[in-house]
């Protein structure tokens, strides 16, 4: 059982290390830097926009007020600097995730206007002019970017190699829990059986257990008898009910539990360690707990039909 319980603990923490690292994966952390990356960034698009040929690229073309009939037919995707700044202060999930996505659609604003205006025409001289001034800022810019873009990787891939680590280990000692389980019924086995007076003093002793130590050797129960309610108001725990295991599990639990409140009790009550009776009198404690009495008095109950049983 001990084996077992450190088992568990293992398991546990590989589990939830597992859930951390999927968590992690595209962590919070990453995307904070990359949210500051991106007000970084916007400011750098916010000296561009104050250039004095930026306004043509500041809101969305105006095809019909302007009569560009055939704007749709050349131009695919429109992109203006408005659209761009909406996409960016985007709170509902639809904005920007990274910084490269501003980058191209900043670059398919002068794209766009390049592309439909002639060579020589004002618009597509401003446009180049600006593209170009924007292409020096993101060369500056770009080392950040590649920065956290590698930093984020590496995470990643951290993160995933761990994952990896925690479902092995979680495949392994489930493994482990089952060879367990085989052991226990084999060491089970080959204990002597339980008789009608082992199972009187075990139910006497569950009786004098303080309320949590209580409420863990009903926990003890319903970790072999999934239909057995240990948090339930109320509790009707049946002594003949309980496979060997259980039993033999509850024994030495109770046993353990009471040596350590003889321990704790005043000196003057005295102690007895023989293990056959499993309690002393004088290690009974008052106690108010209502959830107690009534599991105590239904053991007790169930003890006293059995004894009128005849033999």
């Amino acid at each position: 059982s001990k084996l077992e319980e450190k088992v568990n603990e293992v398991e546990q923490f590989y589990t939830n290390l597992s859930k951390k690292q999927q968590q992690q994966t595209g962590s919070k952390g990453s995307s904070v830097r990359m949210q500051e990356l991106m007000r970084q960034f916007g400011t750098v698009l916010k000296q561009l926009t104050l250039h004095k040929w930026a306004w043509p690229f500041m809101q969305p073309v105006d095809v019909k007020g302007l009569g560009l009939h055939d704007y749709f037919e050349v131009i695919d995707k429109p992109m203006d600097f408005s659209t761009i700044k909406n996409q960016m202060e985007a709170k509902d999930g639809t904005g920007y995730k990274n910084v490269r996505e501003i980058c191209a659609d900043v670059r398919l604003v002068f794209k766009n206007a390049m592309k439909y205006n002639e060579e020589r025409s004002d618009v597509h001289v401003m446009a180049k002019t600006l593209m170009d001034k924007f292409e020096e800022k993101w060369l500056q810019f770009l080392p950040k970017v590649t920065e956290e873009e590698r930093r984020r990787e590496e995470e990643e891939a951290e993160a995933q190699l761990d994952m990896q680590l925690a479902q092995e280990a979680a495949h392994e000692l489930y493994e482990l829990e089952m060879h367990l389980d085989e052991l226990r019924e084999m060491v089970v086995q080959n204990c002597r059986k339980w008789s009608t007076e082992d199972k009187r003093k075990l139910g006497a002793a569950l009786t004098r257990l303080s309320p949590e130590d209580l409420t863990k050797a009903l926990e003890i129960v319903a970790q072999n008898n999934p239909e057995f309610q240990a948090t339930a108001e109320e509790v009707d725990l049946d002594i003949d009910a309980q496979s060997e295991s259980t039993l033999w599990r509850l024994k030495f639990f109770v046993r353990d539990a009471l040596e350590a409140q003889a321990k704790t009790a005043p000196a003057s009550t005295g102690g007895n360690t023989n293990d056959e009776k499993l309690v002393n009198n004088n290690n009974v404690t008052s106690n108010n707990n209502k959830r107690k009495r009534e599991i105590c008095d239904a053991i007790a109950k169930t003890a006293k039909k059995r004894s009128k049983k005849p033999s």
